[in-house]
């Protein structure tokens, strides 16, 4: 199959003197010299490819570079982006699979670029896959993963597509058809995908035309390069014809989104980071909060204790609850104070130097290392 998806490559060249070939109808490069002698700068060299039978590759090598290559040795880079080529441009550089042995060694490398294609309903909506090589199969694959379970594939030998149905489970439906069905089948089909290495269209307008019209538009996914659907089909109302460069522009848009929800996200991580932090900064006064808490309510029990025995004995149940619950209510207000100054979490906006040194003076003013002490004296004293 020639190089059906997008690609870009690289061609060293080292060469001393060609001659300087005819061409009519010429498409334009814009490449740059750099020659080995210091004394000449480099320039923009003018190649000129025809549409002839000759290589694309050896027009390049044959082209007017020889302007900077008669008289010294030069090297010249010639490029090809995919991100910058129109595709009108890249479809007459793509390479037969006859040609490839002699296209390796010509290029200093090949990159097939893989495009992610948009969802449009993909479990209600009658599919066409047209090609079921490599990319045809990626095809297969992100459909079943959209919620597809019936396609439509049309390929030269049915081999291909019994494999590739081999590798989905039984509730996933691959119809083959022979390629000679193509046009039947996309008559039939709401979305219909090529990946072809057809170097001629296989739908143009009059084919279109004699389809059956759809409710909407019919769409077109065309994945291969050079093209398989012609360009005059995206002139008619029945039908909307995608190819690479426009994925490329949904493929960029998905980026944007994506990149703009992960500043959302971090932002969010950010702000539950400084939570976290927070929490376990505050961890380090838990202690001190204990310890604290535990003097405060043996102080209230100790002294409930002691005025029951002197005044409890004519008080009913409720009321010796009520002085329970009062005597609670108020070392619980006298504690709001030092226990909001050892906080250190979103509610207080307070740095934690300054909530430990909170902490130390509580320590100190209410003894709590002596309390901690006299607690593991009373523990073994219980113990014994």
């Amino acid at each position: 199959m020639a190089v059906s998806s997008a690609f870009g490559f690289n061609q060293m060249l080292s060469s001393k003197h060609h001659n300087n070939p005819s061409s009519s109808s010429p498409m334009v490069l814009g490449t740059r010299a750099f020659p080995t002698n210091n004394k000449t700068t480099g320039g923009l060299i003018r190649c000129e490819l025809s549409s002839s039978s000759v290589s694309a590759l050896q027009q390049l090598k044959k082209s007017a570079i020889d302007r900077y290559t008669k008289e010294r040795s030069s090297i010249v880079v010639i490029g090809l982006s995919i991100h910058t080529a129109p595709l009108e441009m890249r479809e007459k550089l793509a390479i037969p699979v006859a040609e490839w042995p002699q296209a390796i060694s010509d290029s200093a490398a090949v990159e097939l670029a893989l495009t992610k294609l948009p969802p449009g309903s993909a479990s209600s909506a009658t599919m066409l896959v047209v090609g079921a090589g490599k990319m045809g199969k990626l095809v297969i694959k992100h459909l079943v993963a959209k919620g597809c379970t019936r396609m439509v594939v049309v390929n030269r030998s049915q081999e291909r597509v019994a494999a590739i149905q081999e590798e989905f489970p039984s509730g996933v439906e691959i119809i083959y058809k022979p390629l000679d069905e193509m046009l039947a089948c996309a008559g039939e089909a709401n979305v219909i995908f090529t990946s072809t290495a057809s170097e001629t269209p296989l739908f143009l307008k009059e084919h279109v035309e004699s389809f059956p019209l759809p409710a909407d538009a019919r769409l077109f996914v065309d994945i291969s390069v050079p093209r398989n659907v012609g360009s005059c089909v995206a002139e008619l109302d029945c039908a909307r014809v995608c190819n690479v460069d426009d994925l490329k522009e949904v493929v960029a848009a998905n980026k944007e989104d994506r990149a703009r929800k992960a500043m959302e996200a971090q932002d969010i991580i950010i702000e539950e980071s400084k939570k976290f932090e927070a929490w376990w900064d505050s961890l380090q006064t838990v202690p001190t909060i204990k310890k604290l808490r535990r003097k405060t309510d043996r102080i209230r029990a100790d002294s409930v204790v002691k005025f029951m025995s002197k005044y409890g004995k004519d008080m009913d149940k409720k009321t010796k609850e009520a002085v329970e619950d009062l005597t609670r209510a108020m070392v619980n207000k006298i504690l709001h104070g030092p226990m909001k100054h050892l906080r250190c979490d979103d509610t207080e906006n307070r740095p934690l130097p300054e909530t430990l040194e909170n902490m130390e003076a509580l320590n100190r003013m209410f003894e709590l290392e002596l309390e901690l002490l006299e607690e593991k004296i009373r523990a073994k004293m219980d113990q014994k």
